[in-house]
């Protein structure tokens, strides 16, 4: 019997036009990751759920690169199909339901540790560094920062010419800076400090969040911001979370509930390193690329969870250690055979 990977790569998309040059940002990831997994001789599967394909565009194992034989990533594409899809009310607003996609990949995955991650994205050599130790612990959440780059980088590029053009045009860091334990230093915007200073600020917050209530405090310390990009945990938390909540809205903030659901049961946090980053390749129509009044039109169109709901509800989640619930049984369409193809 094959012996399971340690780690599977989940990400979902389909082929269509949503974010602005999606192929290429597509082919980026793809071959990056096949590069990274070769470089770090790191078994990788990627589990690929392309969800309701458009019936006039090719499949995406036939324009995406794929692995050969001797690579170390090995790729499932596994198709979601339309009849899924339909029967959801916003199925017409939002074409990809993207966490309930990323269930299915979870509910498939081979791996002992299950990584949710995105299609347009380039992992730093410190992330695969780290990754290819293999110690993670399975009563934790890994979390890495994601770092926004233009979308300057060609194809043809070497891996490694990818990365420097990545750490030399950076555009914004997300993410918890793992120097603080206490405070979001980039949130408040502080600067570099010496670790003297660093040792201060934190005992300063420290006092400051024993102040707040329990609940509050702890969702203030969780890394929430572009968590959606980078959640690492074993298959058993995944499976005892009951991956990411099936809700009928565009996927905004349950990327954040998903890491609420899981320190309420008790996993612990651990934030990557600044330089163990993902790099995002940014696009026009991302969120964080939007203004204001943008966000508004986005969210008539593709309503979703607010962040007053958002943070009452995890509260409620960090202060009781409740289950959130909201999934049946049967999450991911664990009952469905989907077709799948192997690479």
């Amino acid at each position: 019997m094959e012996q399971a990977p340690y780690y599977s790569f989940v990400v979902t998309s389909r082929n269509d036009f949503h974010g602005g040059n999606i192929l290429k940002r597509m082919r980026l990831f793809m071959s990056g990751l096949i590069a990274q997994a070769n470089r770090n001789k790191l078994q990788i599967e990627l589990v690929f759920v392309e969800w309701n394909p458009p019936a006039d565009r090719p499949r995406l194992h036939e324009v995406l690169p794929n692995p050969a034989k001797g690579d170390c990533l090995t790729v499932r594409y596994i198709t979601v199909p339309e009849r899924i899809h339909l029967p959801f009310k916003r199925a017409v607003e939002i074409p990809l339901f993207q966490m309930i996609a990323k269930n299915v990949g979870i509910r498939r995955a081979r791996g002992q540790f299950v990584l949710c991650t995105n299609i347009d994205l380039l992992f730093s050599d410190a992330l695969m560094g780290l990754l290819a130790q293999k110690n993670l612990d399975p009563k934790c959440y890994y979390r890495a920062n994601r770092v926004d780059i233009p979308d300057g980088i060609d194809e043809q590029m070497t891996l490694d010419a990818q990365l420097e053009y990545a750490r030399k045009n950076v555009i914004r860091v997300n993410g918890w800076d793992n120097r603080f334990q206490f405070v979001d230093a980039r949130q408040l915007g502080l600067k570099e400090m010496s670790p003297l200073k660093r040792r201060i600020t934190d005992r300063i917050a420290k006092r400051h969040r024993r102040k707040q209530p329990p609940g509050e405090s702890a969702f203030y310390l969780l890394d929430r911001e572009a968590c959606g990009d980078f959640t690492l945990m074993h298959r058993d938390a995944w499976f005892h979370l009951q991956g990411y909540a099936e809700l009928d809205l565009y996927s905004i903030h349950v990327d954040t509930l998903g890491i609420a659901a899981a320190r309420a049961l008790g996993y612990k946090q651990v934030v990557f390193p600044g330089v163990a980053c993902t790099y995002h390749i940014d696009h026009p129509t991302g969120w964080s690329s939007m203004g204001p009044i943008e966000k508004m039109k986005f969210a008539e169109e593709r309503p979703g969870i607010d962040y007053g709901l958002l943070r009452e509800v995890t509260i409620h989640l960090l202060e009781t250690g409740e289950h959130l619930g909201l999934n049946s049984p049967q999450w991911g369409f664990a009952e469905e055979e989907f077709e799948e193809v192997a690479f």
